[in-house]
């Protein structure tokens, strides 16, 4: 979902630094929340590591196609919340995103701020929702394909959401532009398909992993009700 270098140059990169603080400020509260409620420092820590490996390898070993004016990777936004929770997923987010910059794609670096606002807001979105469609006695190993669904296309909407708003502030609504922005939604919406069986998956995986359910490595919520 990388946007790519000069869709949004100029003054108009001033936008998305406020964005990104915001973003930021967002992460910042839900990684207090983590701190708070589920675990502790450690635990925030520990999760946040392993989201930012595997965020990292979402972004260098799955497979991505550059499409209009972005990128379509398989970034299951929505399996590191069900996982991790939403603060270690919003450090996992960032933190492969930055490291993805400096190792191997430095030209993203200065639409950091762009691409990492991209990735934040939807998670939050997805936080919110969750609450909401996930029954506070369901333990998330139990969501159904249905739950499962509607989270990843929160995610994966969300994303396509904001490509689509960066590159209309950035380029205008032309025909091309339009264009481009259209081809990049329907490819990046074919996501949706395989995210919500890649969730089912990993949750089917982690029951298998119950001896855990204690511990640090695994968002409370996976394996209890809510409190």
């Amino acid at each position: 979902m990388h946007i790519e270098p000069g869709v949004v140059d100029g003054a108009k990169m001033i936008l998305s630094y406020a964005t990104a603080a915001a973003s930021f400020g967002i992460a910042g509260r839900l990684c207090l929340r983590t701190i708070r409620d589920d675990g502790g420092v450690a635990a925030l820590a520990l999760r946040g590591a392993i989201a930012t490996a595997m965020v990292f390898s979402f972004f260098e070993i799955f497979p991505h196609y550059p499409v209009g004016v972005s990128e379509v990777h398989f970034i299951l936004g929505s399996t590191l919340y069900l996982m991790f929770g939403a603060g270690p997923a919003a450090i996992g987010l960032a933190a492969g995103l930055l490291l993805q910059g400096l190792f191997f794609a430095p030209f993203d670096l200065p639409q950091y701020g762009i691409n990492v606002t991209t990735l934040l807001v939807p998670l939050w979105a997805v936080s919110l929702l969750a609450k909401r469609i996930v029954p506070a006695n369901t333990p998330y190993v139990d969501v159904t394909y249905r739950q499962a669904l509607a989270l990843s296309t929160a995610y994966q909407g969300g994303v396509v959401a904001w490509v689509a708003f960066w590159a209309f502030y950035g380029q205008g609504f032309g025909a091309e532009n339009l264009a481009q922005v259209t081809a990049f939604g329907g490819a990046y919406m074919l996501v949706v398909i395989i995210e919500p069986l890649a969730d089912l998956a990993v949750l089917a995986g982690a029951k298998a992993l119950a001896r855990f359910r204690t511990g640090p490595l695994f968002y409370g919520r996976l394996h209890h009700a809510a409190a």
